[in-house]
């Protein structure tokens, strides 16, 4: 079995950047008017993986930037994903009262509070994102090319498109193409996206910018259909959610078309793709190499 713990520190080394600069830019929960400051902290700092933000940090390592000068963009996109959540949990869409382990926001701060706060934290993204306080930092080209890719991977023709599809979805069989498409943009545009603003402000090269690209796209498939297999394979105590969600609401997913275990071969041949298309990097990829695995082998 291989040892993850190197690879687990190394996130959590991430993770602590993430979480100075979510501090640094979330405004404090009794700035005026505390509620929506409150209910936005609420969700942010309810925990989770940070998986987008930390991979925001490690392309721009990967390529040559220093990670805390790319913090910003990191809690930029932590933002966008914690704002998803919300809005995700909302009764008019998934109707969740358990994220993280906690209430969901709705159900601490009432509905409407929740989708200000959702609303409150996708401005604030974009808001950190062209901060003048660091723009004067980078370029103009960079911080342009940067925000518009966090922009088009979290709309419509991104991650919002594939929750619209998803939603449309449900109690209906759909074509093993249209499932593939939800998964897509509803979660691998993000990831995707996330490792792209990275290597964008470090001022990546075409090659390595495209193994980067291909790399988000196969990961991102396959930690959603990791994330179908755990919905009926896994604990409502590990993933900190309810389970079966996807059952009860009748929805396609790589299991349900596909049965588990070609579900489980086919994101294992997905992560040995992203993998594989590290190559250019060599060794200095290996913390990429080992969280594709880690990715398979998670059990939240």
């Amino acid at each position: 079995m291989q040892n993850y713990q190197p690879l687990k520190q190394y996130l959590a080394d991430k993770r602590m950047l993430v979480e100075q600069a979510l501090e640094q830019y979330l405004p404090q929960a009794d700035t005026f008017p505390p509620l929506i400051h409150e209910s936005m902290r609420y969700s942010v700092f309810a925990g989770g993986k940070r998986l987008r933000p930390v991979m925001v940090l490690m392309a721009a390592e990967l390529c040559g930037k220093d990670n805390n000068s790319v913090a910003f963009a990191a809690a930029a996109v932590e933002m966008v994903h914690t704002y998803s959540l919300i809005h995700d949990d909302l009764p008019a869409m998934d109707n969740d009262d358990l994220r993280r382990g906690m209430p969901t926001n709705h159900k601490k701060f009432g509905e409407d509070t929740a989708i200000l706060a959702g609303d409150a934290l996708l401005t604030l993204a974009f808001q950190t994102m062209v901060d003048p306080q660091h723009c004067a930092s980078w370029s103009p080209a960079a911080m342009l090319r940067a925000t518009y890719e966090l922009g088009s991977a979290a709309g419509s023709l991104g991650m919002l498109g594939g929750q619209v599809m998803d939603m449309q979805a449900e109690r209906r069989q759909i074509s093993p193409s249209e499932l593939e498409y939800i998964h897509r943009h509803k979660t691998a545009k993000m990831i995707m996206a996330s490792l792209r603003i990275g290597a964008i402000l470090a001022d990546a090269n075409q090659a390595q910018l495209a193994a980067l690209t291909t790399y988000g796209e196969k990961v991102g498939l396959a930690f959603q259909i990791v994330d179908d297999i755990l919905d009926l394979e896994g604990t409502t105590e590990e993933l900190g959610k309810n389970i079966k969600r996807d059952l009860k609401k009748q929805k396609s997913t790589y299991p349900s078309l596909y049965g588990i275990s070609e579900s489980k071969a086919m994101a294992n041949n997905l992560i040995n793709d992203a993998k594989i298309s590290l190559q250019i990097f060599g060794e200095q990829a290996r913390y990429f190499v080992q969280l594709a695995d880690y990715i398979i082998a998670r059990t939240h």
